[in-house]
């Protein structure tokens, strides 16, 4: 009687020395080394692409996108998996083991020329075009890189969420500054550590350039290993994933089912094992509540457990569905967020290849894949802005702590875009304009120019992008955080999809003599203010969407709490 007696108690003291910020400042490390060594990829990809494999035009575009899209479609795959069979830690764990793998196929590439094409001396007329097998390697080190990205991207925010008690309002608190802090923390190690390893990469040598971010990577995986003693590890209980499916396709076998006096809805084992069921009046059926009525006694059991689990699913399981259908409206507005930040990774750098790099009175070379610490710079100011300075003025003020809402924080966001977009089309009508007048393949326009538009879209993250993530975790419950974590990814996998058939639709349509858009390695002979100027028009759309209807699925309501 006294073992039993003392062992909720020991329990109960070792989920106390777990968890909370003790494991947290292992799982951000782990977090930031790892963006350390994916951004550093990420943030200059296009220039080795360019300069070192000779691709241009929309198949370099394509290629990036579709990369992009990978790594976060496959974030699906990796949250079914941690549900259902590894867990979080284990998913974590063996997503950086493969994205290691594949940064190190990306250092020997750069370091034995035989994996790559023949250098070009003539950037905008280049004929050396890469073997397929050279690309065979190129996109094995890329399909890694998106499999370990499909493991750790769910599962992390996920993870660092597990180590809080969200029953109580000092865990909710803690959990909504766990948000900005896990944002803010791995954006200044991108910017303290991307500054010298994009200037190495661009301008002192390839192979040490992607030989640091492996090594990061070795740093991420073992920091994570360190403090496992600390974290608390939910177990595997199944893939919500499969639920949702298996719910869809019960309510489908019953579509026929029509509402009535006496239905019984299977609820689904209890805590302690035992099948129970309900029988009560529903006047109002919906379609997916059908997958858990029991319209024969021959779909039980004879322990009252259901006995074809897709025909006849718990009232739990559709209660997950339509947690997820809850949040659809305001997830399709991060897609189109998505796809303004997507761009700029790509074009962005692309219009800092063809531009006056040289900075200040020694004329430093400034790397174009700096361009993208701009956004992140700016994110991680604004981010210590509000959490620092202008939360605590306000408390000040007022005696409360008031935030901005998530329905504000995305509407900001979605503005910033619309703003971002317009002054990168014109920016780039005034460089294309100077490097035609002058006729060079570099622009005699100033990287600094670039600086408004890759600052907006630091801004339309801060405050879209954080926005989503925390609409997403919160509003899902704490089983299916992992699943919050993959529809957040998913929205920028769409996003990088959307761009791949927009950039497409738009090479086809514009193309007359061989000449396009977008479709020439030389932005020069390309229109690409055009394609900025229909992002834009996108995100205004996108914002009379969320204004008019998704806006509302937004708004806090304390009743659902």
């Amino acid at each position: 009687m006294d073992v039993e007696s003392s062992s909720p108690s020991s329990h109960a003291l070792i989920k106390k020395e777990k968890g909370g910020w003790r494991a947290i400042k292992y799982i951000i490390a782990n977090e930031s080394f790892e963006k350390l060594a994916s951004m550093s990829l990420i943030g200059n990809l296009s220039v080795y692409l360019m300069t070192k494999y000779n691709l241009g035009g929309v198949f370099l575009v394509n290629v990036i996108n579709i990369w992009f899209g990978s790594c976060n479609i496959l974030t699906l795959a990796g949250a079914f998996v941690s549900d259902a069979y590894l867990g979080r830690f284990w998913t974590l764990l063996l997503g950086s083991i493969a994205s290691f793998i594949g940064m190190g196929i990306f250092a020997l590439t750069a370091a034995l020329p035989s994996l790559r094409p023949d250098a070009c001396i003539d950037p905008s007329n280049c004929s050396n075009q890469p073997a397929k097998w050279q690309l065979g390697v190129l996109f094995s080190g890329l399909g890694l890189l998106a499999i370990g990205a499909g493991g750790v991207r769910p599962c992390n925010i996920a993870f660092g969420a597990d180590q809080f008690d969200t029953s109580t309002k000092k865990g909710k608190a803690h959990l909504e500054t766990f948000f900005n802090w896990w944002y803010f923390s791995f954006t200044v190690a991108l910017v303290i550590a991307l500054t010298g390893v994009v200037y190495i990469q661009t301008n002192i040598s390839w192979v040490i350039g992607f030989v640091i971010p492996t090594a990061c990577l070795a740093l991420s995986i073992t920091t994570f290993v360190i403090g496992q003693h600390t974290y608390i590890c939910a177990k595997a209980e199944g893939s919500v994933f499969a639920d949702i499916v298996k719910v869809v396709t019960a309510a489908c076998k019953k579509r026929k089912v029509k509402p009535g006096s006496d239905i019984t809805f299977y609820i689904g084992p209890s805590n302690d094992g035992s099948p129970t069921t309900l029988v009560r009046d529903k006047h109002r059926l919906r379609f997916f509540d059908k997958a858990s009525i029991v319209t024969n006694p021959n779909e039980l059991n004879e322990d009252g457990n259901a006995k074809y689990k897709w025909r006849l699913c718990s009232v739990q399981q559709v209660k997950n569905l339509k947690c997820v259908t809850a949040i659809l409206p305001v997830w399709v507005t991060g897609i189109a967020c998505f796809i303004l930040t997507d761009q700029q990774n790509i074009y962005g750098i692309l219009q800092a290849m063809q531009m006056d790099k040289t900075f200040g009175p020694h004329n430093f070379q400034v790397p174009a894949g700096w361009m993208n610490l701009v956004s992140m710079i700016t994110l991680a100011i604004w981010i210590s802005l509000y959490e620092c300075v202008i939360i605590p003025i306000v408390k000040q003020i007022t005696g409360r702590k008031k935030r901005l809402t998530l329905k504000h924080r995305i509407e900001i966001g979605i503005v910033m875009g619309i703003i971002c977009m317009i002054v990168a089309g014109f920016q780039e009508k005034k460089r294309r304009a100077s490097a035609l007048k002058n006729g060079s393949f570099v622009s005699p326009v100033s990287i600094v120019m670039l600086l408004p538009q890759f600052a907006l879209a630091g801004l339309t993250e801060a405050f879209s992008a954080v926005a989503l993530m925390e609409f997403l975790t919160v509003r899902m419950p704490e089983h299916m955080r992992a699943v919050a974590g993959a529809i957040f990814f998913l929205s920028s996998s769409i996003a990088s999809y959307i761009c791949t058939l927009l950039i497409n639709v738009i090479d086809a349509v514009t193309r007359k003599e061989g000449k396009s858009w977008l479709g020439d390695k030389d932005l020069n002979k390309n229109r690409l203010e055009n394609y900025f100027f229909i992002i834009a028009g996108i995100q205004v759309a996108n914002l009379l969407y969320f204004r008019l209807f998704a806006s509302r699925y937004a708004t806090e309501n304390k009743k659902r709490h």
